[in-house]
């Protein structure tokens, strides 16, 4: 006789005799619960739960971002707002490991900024020579928001008649970093995870590892594999040691944000809300659609005694069915018109119904705003800010961009980690080697070198609901040392405050040579007495000379 297989039991705990539950085991981990039993989802590796489905994920986050709304609306809000028309850079050398004075640090961040701003504000910054350094971090950043990560290579060129270095920027999209096809490693297959180097290194999803889990290099393809417009080109494969072997500099640039231990691959910005923007779109589509067939004033002939709802032949002539024979029709529909005054009869036994064109769901704007605060939560972005529409009340509103520009310096300082700041300190090291730009010890010890690299970069400019309160807190700020003139000038009008304070002067010479006469308009005849106009167009005039 067999027994029968016992199903499993949440852990429990005996006491006196009594088997009671224990922690989530009548809760969240009950296996007997009617509701939870047959829900039992596993978590396993990163590799397992990301790369196996980056693909996947890639592709419908792609999706969403190019033809719906408010997926585009997603992508957009956060570039907008994080990186901006470009974050610029501010050199701030740490005078005290420095051992300089502080007119010296500044002239050095003068300079050292109208430097990089020759190689930047170019497009000989980009090996294809197409966009400039802002525009290839609102390229970069896209990309890492739409495919969960992006790539910026690092590759020489000789130098051109405005732009003396030879430091260029290569950026790849997340679909060219994968394992390799033609042979070079070991086990690989087409959308595989894992392979094997021949030197005896992992490589996950493009990235080779080593036993310690370090990123040793990364996979290039030239082209996207199987890309139906490459066809006739062979797709070749390029290890890219991750660091120089002599200076320990990076080759490559990930720009990608992790969430999980021993996660190489970034997860695409819309992948957790995928399936509820998919159905919103369905569902907005739907109502449109609906909205404009019934937008259409039309009549129907039927018969009185027919047991076809208006809503069937309503149906039938959207899809081009035939409602009747169409040798007997209802009736000739070319003999009626309508129009002002019109006599129409019809035949014996047909009746008219017209569609009711105000018939609508009205719970649609309810429903579908309810959905997009729960899209707008899951990716930490506001409803009021995803949709940008402040109807609300001034703290509300306020309090909405605030939350949202939490979110925003939280990727905005990711980005300028793997981004920004590893970039420019790559053309810091040649524009110091070829002598452009003066730093004592910058090759003779890493401290030394690190404190020359410091710096800082400005982000877009905050949207301002009230810009007379906003002065305010920032004069506060300012007045409480808990920030600088420079800060608040470059985060509240995009402007940098030392140039502001050299054209005030410039302005303020200019007006004291110009010295504008200043009248004042006489007050009127009602608000003094006739006998004291004299008097009083005196004082106007005396007050006039004196400025």
């Amino acid at each position: 006789m067999s027994k029968k297989k016992k199903r499993a039991r949440a852990p429990t705990a005996k006491i006196n005799n009594k088997f009671i539950a224990s922690g989530y085991s009548e809760g969240g981990a009950s296996l007997t619960n009617k509701i939870l039993k047959s829900w039992c989802p596993v978590k396993l590796s990163a590799k397992a739960d990301i790369d196996a489905n980056l693909y996947t994920l890639r592709n419908r986050a792609a999706d969403m971002a190019i033809n719906t709304p408010i997926g585009a609306s997603a992508i957009n809000t956060s570039v907008t707002h994080t990186v901006g028309a470009g974050l610029t850079v501010n050199p701030r050398p740490k005078i005290n490991i420095l051992g300089i004075d502080a007119a010296t640090a500044r002239e050095w961040t003068r300079r050292t900024k109208e430097e990089f701003n020759l190689w930047a504000s170019t497009v000989d910054c980009d090996i294809c020579r197409r966009n400039n350094f802002l525009d290839l971090q609102h390229i970069a950043y896209v990309s890492y928001l739409t495919d969960g990560d992006s790539f910026a290579l690092f590759r020489r060129k000789p130098p051109t008649p405005r732009n003396p270095y030879t430091l260029r920027i290569q950026l790849l999209e997340a679909n060219r970093v994968c394992n390799p096809l033609d042979g070079s490693v070991i086990g690989v297959m087409p959308y595989s995870v894992e392979a094997m180097s021949r030197n005896g290194n992992r490589i996950i999803s493009g990235i080779e590892i080593n036993d310690d889990g370090e990123i040793v290099a990364y996979y290039v393809s030239n082209r996207v594999p199987n890309d139906i417009l490459g066809r006739d080109k062979l797709t070749e494969w390029v290890r890219v040691e991750a660091f120089g072997k002599l200076t320990g500099l990076p080759n490559i640039l990930q720009i990608c944000r992790d969430g999980r231990p021993d996660q190489f691959r970034g997860v695409p910005l819309l992948a957790p809300v995928i399936e509820t923007l998919k159905q919103t779109s369905r569902y907005t589509n739907a109502e449109l659609a609906s909205a404009i067939v019934k937008s259409f004033f039309s009549l129907f002939f039927v018969q009185p005694d027919s047991n076809r709802t208006l809503d069937d032949m309503l149906g039938d002539a959207v899809v081009g069915n035939k409602v009747n024979d169409a040798d007997k029709p209802v009736a000739d529909v070319t003999e009626y018109n309508l129009g002002p005054g019109t006599l129409n009869a019809l035949p014996k036994g047909v009746d008219v119904k017209a569609i009711d064109s105000g018939k609508s769901q009205s719970t649609f704007g309810t429903f579908t705003q309810e959905l997009i605060s729960q899209i707008g939560a899951a990716l930490n972005i506001p409803r009021e800010v995803l949709m940008k529409t402040f109807t609300a009340s001034y703290s509300a509103s306020r309090a909405a961009l605030l939350q949202a520009e939490k979110e925003f310096e939280q990727s905005r300082e990711c980005f300028i980690r793997d981004f920004c700041q590893p970039i420019y300190e790559m053309w810091l090291i040649e524009a110091v080697s070829s002598g452009r730009i003066s730093a004592p010890g910058f090759f003779d010890d890493p401290l030394i070198r690190a404190a020359w690299s410091n710096s800082e970069w400005y982000a877009p400019v905050i949207g301002q609901i009230d810009p007379v309160k906003e002065v305010q807190g920032a004069q506060l700020r300012i007045a409480l040392g808990l920030s600088t003139h420079e800060k608040e000038a470059a985060e509240m009008t995009g402007t940098d405050f030392a140039e502001n304070i050299e054209k005030l002067l410039e302005e303020q010479k200019m007006m004291e040579e110009l010295k504008p006469e200043i009248t004042e308009t006489p007050p009127e005849n009602d608000e003094f007495d006739e006998d004291d106009d004299t008097e009083v167009g005196e004082d106007v005039q005396q007050r006039t000379d004196n400025g």
